[in-house]
């Protein structure tokens, strides 16, 4: 088959089927969008006319020998993958299927501890075992990144049964490093190295941004297409090469976990953004970087504010850590406003941030950024200096909080499993649960790591971390008690 990355070949065959006028005897009931009248789905109306069904010519996501498939071969071969597989759940579902290919009951992965919330949940779907590396800490920020190459050969050391590492980068904050030295420590053992490479869907596309992990080695990576590229929202992607994992276990998990009507808007969104970084390659991401330049350069007037975004490489002992230059972390420097309170005065002048933690608010910038948007940003944050008069207030040390647990190095290995509906479970105070194993994943959401981990005993400084947060005005997903005042502990014999 001949490929042209001009073409759409997904999206152009749902326009042509929504311009054929055709009757629908199938689903879904919204009929093209005739089930809406009186212009109530105006906004709507256009994608629906897009959302069909697996008809004739319109292929099939679980077993495709058509458009699908070439759109799906159109980004294997934009991406530099041998195959890629398109999601319409997520990353989250290419994280669960990996880890599903690779572990079966009782076999072991090693993973990192700020991994996403779908990871432990694809442990626990698997009834795996985990070896939890520990991440480094970026000395300047506080956050945690990927853990140091020393730390992930020590464990495929101590741990020659693994089946797999499954890695995280770039983080939420678009710090990483190179994959080359990780995947290479992997192959060396003979097994494969998955990233959730969620946030680096761009990578790779221009001079200024970070090698991606595919490009560096990787058997199966992970991309949330619609997070830093055009697809739409839980449009990923799940790109492979090699063969160190079992590709048609791969697609039998797939087929399990992915919905049996899978959404051909977001399909089409995904090939779509396919098209659009295959023919305009660098040139797509000049704009937006244009836009991160002039912001972190318009922000300079104010001392009061700290703009982290490095684009330089930090030399460290086992590789450079690399930085994202559409992610910006904004803090403030009289102390004045946490992160949580930054973002929510921000949002008071019609500027939204993706998320923020007790010391910062972190921006993302993209290629759709504009000069005109950088320069509203800067006007927004100019008005909320002068509603908290921080321009005249004393600059401070800010006090950085780490974003990783507390304890270090490598784990013993961890069994996730799904507790029966049975397990005895008690609801007591967070400030009583030091000692006791948690009966919940506790997930501060955005961005989606666990601080807890179901069946982990919960140390004084976790239970710190979390009032922390709590009281910061953090928002917890997995928790019973939405406030976190409560936590369910496993009931333990003394």
């Amino acid at each position: 088959m001949r490929l042209d990355s001009r073409d759409a070949p997904l999206y152009t065959k749902l326009i042509q089927h929504a311009e054929q006028n055709t009757i629908s005897f199938h689903v879904p009931g919204h009929k093209y969008g005739k089930g809406y009248t009186n212009g109530e789905s105006d906004y709507y109306n256009k994608i629906l006319s897009l959302d069909s069904t697996e008809i004739s010519g319109l292929d099939d996501l679980h077993h495709p020998e058509g458009i699908i498939q070439e759109a799906q071969q159109l980004a294997a071969d934009c991406f530099g993958a041998e195959q890629t597989y398109f999601l319409i759940g997520g990353s989250t579902v290419g994280n669960i299927a990996a880890i599903l290919t690779l572990c079966g009951r009782g076999e072991t992965l090693i993973v990192q501890r700020n991994a996403h919330k779908s990871v432990i949940n694809g442990l626990r779907l698997a009834g795996a075992h985990a070896v939890i590396l520990q991440p480094d800490i970026d000395a300047r920020t506080g956050l945690a990144t990927i853990p140091s190459l020393l730390t992930l050969e020590a464990a495929l050391e101590q741990t020659p049964e693994a089946k797999g590492v499954l890695l995280t980068n770039p983080n939420y904050y678009g710090m990483g490093k190179s994959m080359v030295p990780y995947a290479e420590a992997a192959h060396k053992r003979g097994i494969p190295l998955i990233v959730d490479e969620a946030h680096g869907a761009h990578y790779g596309f221009h001079p200024r941004l970070p090698q991606g992990a595919l490009a560096s080695g990787a058997d199966l990576v992970i991309q949330s297409t619609h997070k830093m590229l055009g697809a739409m929202t839980m449009g990923a992607m799940l790109h492979v090469q090699g063969e160190r994992y079992p590709s048609e276990i791969l697609k039998e998990r797939l087929a399990m976990l992915q919905s049996s009507s899978p959404s051909y808007p977001i399909m089409a969104s995904l090939d779509m953004a396919r098209r659009m970084v295959h023919t305009r390659s660098h040139e797509l991401f000049d704009q937006g970087l244009a836009a991160s330049d002039l912001f972190c350069e318009k922000m300079r007037v104010f001392p009061c504010y700290q703009i982290e975004t490095r684009t330089e490489k930090l030399h460290e002992p086992d590789g450079e850590l690399l930085q994202d230059p559409f992610k910006i972390t904004v803090s403030d420097r009289t102390g004045t406003l946490s992160g949580f309170e930054l973002a929510k005065a921000l949002e008071a002048h019609n500027c939204y941030a993706e998320m923020a933690d007790p010391v910062r608010m972190l921006l993302v910038f993209s290629y759709a950024t504009t000069p005109d948007d950088a320069n509203r940003l800067f006007i927004a944050l100019e008005q909320v200096a002068e509603e908290h008069e921080l321009r005249h207030k004393p600059l401070q040390k800010i006090n950085q909080t780490t974003q990783s647990p507390l304890n270090e190095g490598i784990s013993d290995k961890v069994y996730f499993g799904i507790d029966e509906r049975n397990t005895c479970k008690n609801s007591i105070t967070l400030e009583e649960a030091v000692g006791k194993r948690s009966a919940e994943m506790i997930t501060p959401y955005p961005p989606g790591i666990p601080l807890l981990y179901p069946g982990e005993k919960i140390s004084r400084e976790t239970v710190s971390r979390l009032i922390a947060l709590r009281q910061a005005g953090a928002r917890f997903q997995g928790s019973s008690d939405t406030e976190l005042r409560t936590i369910l502990v496993k009931n333990e014999p003394n």
